[in-house]
C-alpha cells in the first residue's frame, strides 16, 4: 500500500506544467548529458496518431480505425504520454487516457509502453503520472481493464481485483 499513501499523502500541489521530466541513464556508455536519452511526460493532446499507431503495432495490439481513436483522445479526460528525447529528436514510448464523470471515478484505457523500454521502470513512472494527475483532480475512484498477462504489474501498484466482489457487465453489439 506504499504506492498509494504516497499518493494519497503529503502537501504536494499539481503544477500547472503540461510536461514533466523524469531521468533516464545513457544506455551507450557515454557519460555526456547531452547525448543521453532524456524521459518527460505530457498531457498535451496534439499526438502524432501514426506515430501512435506504430506504438500500438509494437506491442502487437490490434489496430483500429484512426478516426475512432482521436475521438477517444479527444473525449478522454486525461491523456499522458511518455516521450524519449535525444538530441532534437524526440520518440513517443508510452501513453495512457482516462475516462471520468469528472467528480468521483476515472477509468484508465489504452496503458502502453514501447517493448524496448518495458521492464525498466518506466511502465509504473506512466501509471503514476496517470494516478497523480486524476488524484489532483479529486477522483478518488479509479478503475481499469487489464489482460491478464499484465494483472501482475497491476497488482504491484496497489490495483486488486473488484475489492466488493461486484463482477463487470459488458454489452457488445452483434
Amino acid at each position: 500500500m506504499g504506492f498509494w499513501k504516497s499518493l494519497f499523502s503529503g502537501s504536494e500541489t499539481s503544477s500547472p506544467s503540461r510536461t514533466t521530466q523524469v531521468e533516464a541513464h545513457a544506455t551507450d556508455g557515454t557519460s555526456d548529458r547531452s547525448l543521453s536519452p532524456r524521459i518527460f511526460f505530457s498531457t498535451e493532446r496534439e499526438i502524432d496518431l501514426y506515430e501512435l499507431e506504430e506504438l500500438c503495432d509494437a506491442v502487437g495490439w490490434s489496430r483500429r480505425p484512426l478516426r475512432k481513436v482521436k475521438k477517444a483522445i479527444q473525449h478522454s479526460f486525461l491523456v499522458v504520454t511518455m516521450w524519449e528525447q535525444r538530441g532534437v529528436n524526440r520518440r513517443l514510448i508510452g501513453f495512457s487516457r482516462a475516462t471520468s464523470d469528472h467528480a468521483f471515478n476515472a477509468t484508465i484505457w489504452d496503458v502502453v509502453v514501447h517493448p524496448d523500454f518495458q521492464r525498466k521502470g518506466l511502465g509504473k513512472a506512466l501509471m503514476r503520472q496517470v494516478i497523480k494527475k486524476l488524484r489532483s483532480e479529486d477522483i478518488s475512484n479509479i478503475t481499469l481493464f487489464a489482460d491478464p498477462q499484465v494483472v501482475d504489474f497491476y497488482r504491484g501498484l496497489g490495483f486488486m481485483s473488484d475489492p466488493e466482489g461486484i463482477k463487470g457487465m459488458f454489452w457488445y453489439p452483434d
